[in-house]
């Protein structure tokens, strides 16, 4: 599984590292510009290919149609992923070149990868884990009472993808397990409203209040100094 690792400078490296979750197009360049984004915070970032195990092509295009994705998230399965963030999260603390904290380690995603954001924070003892949008939360509910981390969750009102009644289930459960989550709906905004790449469905507004609550979220939880 390749690693595309983004270094902060030495000045500002905080002893942190962070998993940086693909969405369903792959590890492309705005998935890498986000790891570097982290990485100007001081945190070292890793994103994964996690199609993997499906050969060439871990770069889809935006315009690819799910069928056009499906050999690629067919290869992904839950047990694989809980490996692939295993690895990840071993590589960071034992082989980044040192400095990485095993208990200073966290994981964001989207949508697919707003997902394994929560899988990985079942499976490796991340410190907080942010999920941008990601769908079908409700299939891995029996990882609900295994989360490490706190939980910051990101959704869009106007998702079509994801209902109302799916955000209110995923935070119903969690609150009812004891799990420290916190769920921020932006009235004005629709899946993939952070990737500022497509102006189909970018919205900086909730964009920018979200990387605000997304640098505070880990301050808070000791990724990056006060």
């Amino acid at each position: 599984m390749i690693l595309h690792v983004a270094n902060p400078s030495g000045a500002r490296a905080t002893g942190s590292g962070i998993l940086v979750l693909q969405e369903a197009f792959g590890v492309n360049d705005w998935l890498t510009s986000v790891a570097e984004r982290l990485a100007g915070l001081g945190i070292v970032a890793v994103a994964p290919e996690l199609y993997h195990r499906s050969g060439h092509g871990s770069v889809l295009s935006y315009d690819a149609t799910s069928e056009e994705r499906l050999p690629f998230r067919k290869a992904v399965t839950a047990e694989g992923l809980g490996l692939d963030m295993r690895a990840a999260y071993d590589w960071l603390v034992r082989r980044a070149g040192g400095g990485v904290d095993a208990q200073r380690v966290g994981a964001v995603g989207f949508c697919m990868g707003g997902r394994t954001a929560f899988l990985a924070n079942a499976h490796v003892p991340l410190a907080a884990a942010i999920s941008f949008y990601g769908g079908n939360i409700p299939q891995w509910f029996d990882l609900v009472t295994r989360q490490h981390g706190p939980l910051l969750m990101f959704w869009g009102a106007q998702d079509e993808n994801i209902t109302r009644e799916q955000r209110r289930l995923v935070a119903d459960t969690l609150n009812q397990a004891g799990v420290v989550n916190t769920q921020a709906v932006f009235s004005e905004a629709s899946h993939g409203f952070f990737r500022d790449v497509r102006a189909d469905a970018y919205e900086p507004r909730a964009a920018g209040q979200a990387w605000a609550m997304s640098v505070e979220f880990l301050h808070q939880n000791g990724l990056l100094a006060n």
